[in-house]
């Protein structure tokens, strides 16, 4: 397994190196740019599982007031009946209330990797190694820019993605992008720079999402 990783973690040192070159050719050499377009590379491998997550968790959100409903008659009477009912309500709507942890299990070992890519990268030329104000995006951020900005997109997009009626929702709406901003603080700027850059175009994903539920319930036949 080790070795599997440390494969991953040389690839994507590989791919990071490529992709400067690529910068170089047009011009603009930048590990900066590189990165971005690293992002922007996973972003489109993880495009479906993203997006069938995105529409399942939108659905999700719709039928809370359903599933809220259901709970509350059966509770206390028949938790069997409860689960079966709810159940069919996922199916009915085409749900999977498991479909938030995929994307997510499939990202963590990339990030992982780029972690350790980062900690240990050899840069060709450390004179574009840099991000405006940071000497090297294997250095933290000297002015924590990067990490709030990994904090405020990080409730941006958990913003537009949570219910505002669910307790569960509301809390992670305000802790998860303060965690993701301290953490951020400890972490290489390329690797803050990469979550930002992710969770930008994520943001993008979910809003079309957003409209193209919308306009599937407005086209839908009432009942």
């Amino acid at each position: 397994m080790g070795e599997l990783f440390q494969s991953l973690v040389n690839a994507i040192t590989s791919l990071t190196h490529w992709l400067y070159g690529l910068t170089s050719s047009i011009g603009v050499p930048s590990y900066a740019l590189a990165i971005i377009i690293l992002t922007l590379l996973i972003k489109l491998v993880l495009f479906p599982l993203n997006q069938k997550q995105m529409l399942s968790m939108k659905r999700m959100q719709e039928i809370q007031p359903k599933i809220k409903e259901i709970q509350e008659k059966y509770k206390n009477k028949d938790p069997q009946k409860m689960q079966q009912k709810i159940m069919e309500i996922y199916k009915e709507h085409n749900v999977n209330p498991m479909a938030g942890c995929l994307p997510m299990l499939v990202q963590m070992p990339i990030l992982i990797a780029l972690y350790r890519s980062l900690l240990h990268i050899q840069f060709i030329n450390t004179d574009h190694a840099g991000f405006f104000w940071i000497n090297t995006l294997s250095d933290k951020d000297p002015l924590y820019i990067l990490p709030l900005l990994a904090g405020l997109t990080t409730y941006m997009l958990t913003k537009l993605t949570s219910s505002t009626t669910d307790q569960t929702q509301r809390m992670l709406l305000y802790m998860m992008p303060v965690f993701i901003a301290w953490i951020s603080f400890t972490l290489p700027s390329g690797l803050v720079l990469y979550w930002v850059t992710f969770n930008i175009l994520g943001f993008a994903q979910q809003f079309f999402v957003n409209r193209q539920v919308a306009q599937a319930r407005e086209g839908a036949p009432s009942k």
